[in-house]
């Protein structure tokens, strides 16, 4: 088995794994069918990416475990009206998933490298609807708020009250991982005018998210 046949069968191994959690509704099915997931991962490495695992994509950040991505898709409930921001783009895998799903993504990422080969990868693949930002993503971005959806692939030590200001009124969403440095717990946050609804989830363990509104990086 060469190397492209070895992907394709991860590919539905791991598709028909995440149908039977319950995780691929049809669009998000398509939306995994549409994005090349091993496209995001370094040539030498690629026959790892349809693993249900996280994977160490340099400056100490991940591409997360694909079981946790469509948990916080799940969560996220977009659709193809919404505007999108997402908190640390890292690869670019999970920006490709919300253009696929969304009107619009802004994206944010700390590391200018990773921003600058994400968007590469994005422009390659023929994206059109997103806009890569390098900066404090714990602080958000104001001048395209309010979103209709906002996803954070870092864990914050409590919920970014700024972020929290940038959601819509009208039913915005929020997923972010909150908690300690080792384990965090998925926070679903929504919120309809000036009331705020927040669940906590599952636990989970993610990279920390840097800023202002997060993680001081002398703590790590």
């Amino acid at each position: 088995m060469n190397e492209e046949e070895f992907i394709k069968k991860s590919k539905e191994y791991l598709k028909k794994q995440l149908k039977r959690n319950f995780l691929l509704d049809d669009k998000l099915e398509k939306a995994f069918d549409r994005v090349p997931r091993e496209l995001f991962f370094p040539s030498n490495n690629r026959v790892n990416a349809y693993q249900d695992n996280a994977f160490e994509i340099g400056f100490g950040q991940t591409i997360s475990q694909p079981t946790m991505i469509f948990i916080m898709l799940n969560a996220l409930e977009v659709n193809r009206s919404h505007k999108v921001l997402e908190i640390g783009t890292g690869s670019g895998y999970l920006t490709a998933l919300l253009c696929e799903l969304s009107f619009f993504v802004y994206s944010i990422e700390r590391i200018e490298a990773l921003a600058k080969v994400a968007k590469e990868r994005l422009e390659n693949l023929g994206y059109t609807n997103f806009k890569i930002f390098v900066g404090d993503g714990s602080l958000g971005l104001r001048d395209y708020a309010p979103y209709d959806r906002i996803i954070v692939s870092a864990s914050a030590p409590k919920i970014p009250k700024t972020l929290v200001d940038q959601l819509s009124k009208d039913g915005g969403i929020l997923v972010i991982p909150i908690g300690g440095k080792e384990l965090q717990r998925l926070n679903i946050i929504k919120r309809f005018s000036d009331q705020i609804e927040i669940v906590e989830k599952i636990p989970c363990r993610f990279v920390p998210l840097i800023g202002e509104e997060g993680f001081r990086e002398d703590e790590f």
